[in-house]
């Protein structure tokens, strides 16, 4: 008899990965609920009720219902963000906050659930000087890194270091002539830097002069690695020129990757790194909602069984 416990998916409504997920889910019977919590709370409800016993209650989406005190695991993808456009600027401000600390927080406390992962353990992870400092302490090489609103520091570390890149702390949504796009990576130079870098905080780290690029993927205890071979700065920029090769990671990265994970309380990575000249494997990031499934197809990796396994509570 197939446990009747549901696996929560929450995300957008465009969010291919996780469509491959609740496929491989509904082929093993395995039931499911998805919601966006953006859709909250026009076509999302709910009822939580925390006695003596517990919380529970129940979800309710236009095609399904959860019982909070059953549900087996929760999947946090990608949703989308509350809004409340009916409402004046400072009403929208309060509804915002009740759903996110309302909403938010009855997802974040559902009894003996699996998260992949924790909403709370991603927005820490998301944070790159946290990042870079849990890689240092699990071990990783991490290349010298400034984050700094000082011109004059960091135009020394640029002369320090060279060559030097730029990357964003955190990349929101640009919009160039109306076109979605992102803040690359870049090389800097110390006749670059002016004194608008006092205007935020910024990331500086030493290029590292590589051979190759490297996705990690660990769900649970399995690790999928995938060299990335291209001639480009940041290999996202372009996936057409990308070549792929599963490989085995060195031992002592195995082993950081999830001494990192426990850190942050993470069962799910998709990790980058640059292997140098002499080999070396250098940590980037850790991406804690990272993109992965575009890899199977390319690797024949069986990721998305990995990932339903780890839902469905059997690895």
């Amino acid at each position: 008899m197939s446990d009747p416990r549901p696996v929560l998916v929450v995300t957008g409504l465009h969010d291919p990965t996780a469509d491959a997920v609740i496929n491989e889910l509904h082929g093993r019977d395995v039931p499911v609920v998805r919601l966006d919590s953006g859709d909250f709370p026009l076509s999302l409800s709910l009822e939580a009720e925390i006695t003596p016993h517990g919380l529970g209650g129940h979800l309710h989406t236009p095609s399904r219902t959860a019982d909070l005190a059953q549900v087996r695991a929760l999947y946090y993808r990608r949703p989308t963000g509350f809004a409340f456009p009916h409402l004046s600027k400072q009403d929208a401000r309060f509804a915002l906050t009740q759903a996110r600390y309302g909403l938010g927080g009855v997802l974040a406390a559902l009894p003996g659930c699996l998260y992949v992962n924790h909403p709370h353990r991603i927005g820490d992870a998301e944070f790159k000087p946290a990042g870079l400092a849990a890689a240092v302490e699990a071990g990783f090489l991490v290349p010298p890194t400034l984050v700094t609103s000082d011109p004059d520091a960091a135009r020394a570390f640029a002369k320090r270091y060279a060559p030097v890149l730029y990357k964003p702390l955190w990349n929101p949504v640009y919009l160039i002539d109306g076109v979605s796009s992102v803040v690359e990576v870049a090389d800097v130079h110390p006749e670059d830097i002016d004194d608008r870098v006092a205007g935020t905080a910024h990331l500086f780290q030493q290029r590292i002069r590589k051979t190759a690029d490297v996705r990690v993927t660990v769900i649970g205890t399995r690790t999928f690695c995938v060299r990335i071979d291209s001639d480009l700065l940041d290999w996202r920029t372009d996936y057409g020129q990308l070549r792929y090769t599963p490989v085995e990671p060195p031992p002592q990265i195995e082993q950081s990757l999830h001494r990192y994970l426990a850190h942050f309380g993470l069962v799910f990575g998709a990790f980058d790194f640059a292997i140098d000249t002499d080999g070396q494997w250098w940590f980037l990031e850790c991406n804690p909602s990272g993109q992965w499934y575009w890899l199977e197809p390319e690797t024949g990796m069986p990721m998305r069984t990995a990932l339903a396994d780890l839902l469905e509570r059997t690895a």
